[in-house]
C-alpha cells in the first residue's frame, strides 16, 4: 500500500472514471487526499454529477501518470462516510479548505476505497507491480 500511496502523493492529479446515470463513462481530475486506518480517502462535492454517479454505481478507477512515465490504475468501491476526522484532514490541503471551508461544510463529504486493486506500470519491459 505505501508505493500506492506514494505514487498518488507525487502526481498529485489523478483521473477518477465512473459510469455516469445515463451509462456512459465519465472521467474527472480529482485528487487523493490521504491514507488513514488502511483507506484511501478522496473527497468530493455531494452537489457534483460524480457524487450523483458514484451514489448509482459505486465502481470507480483512478488513474495518472508520472513525468517518467509510469502509471497506475487503481479500482475499487467507493464507499461514503461521515468521518470528521478524515473531513478535518482533508482541510489541511488549502485547495480542499478553499472549496469548502470548514469540515462541517454540508455539501463536503469523503470516500475512500473498498478493497482496492491496481496496478503500478511504465514501459521498462518490467512486470507491473500488482495489488
Amino acid at each position: 500500500m505505501e508505493r500506492v500511496i506514494r505514487f498518488l502523493q507525487a502526481n498529485p492529479v489523478q483521473y477518477l472514471a465512473t459510469v455516469g446515470r445515463d451509462g456512459k463513462a465519465k472521467c474527472r481530475p480529482f485528487m487523493f487526499c490521504f491514507e488513514q486506518d488502511g483507506r484511501l480517502w478522496f473527497c468530493t462535492n455531494n452537489t457534483k454529477d460524480v457524487y450523483q454517479d458514484m451514489q448509482a454505481n459505486p465502481y470507480v478507477e483512478v488513474s495518472v501518470s508520472s513525468p517518467s512515465y509510469a502509471w497506475i490504475r487503481l479500482h475499487g468501491k467507493a464507499v461514503f462516510e461521515n468521518n470528521m476526522a478524515v473531513k478535518e484532514g482533508c482541510m489541511n490541503n488549502p485547495i480542499v479548505k478553499g472549496q469548502y471551508q470548514t469540515a462541517d461544510n454540508p455539501i463536503f463529504e469523503v470516500f475512500y476505497l473498498d478493497d482496492p486493486h491496481g496496478v503500478i506500470a511504465d514501459f521498462s519491459g518490467n512486470p507491473p507491480y500488482e495489488f
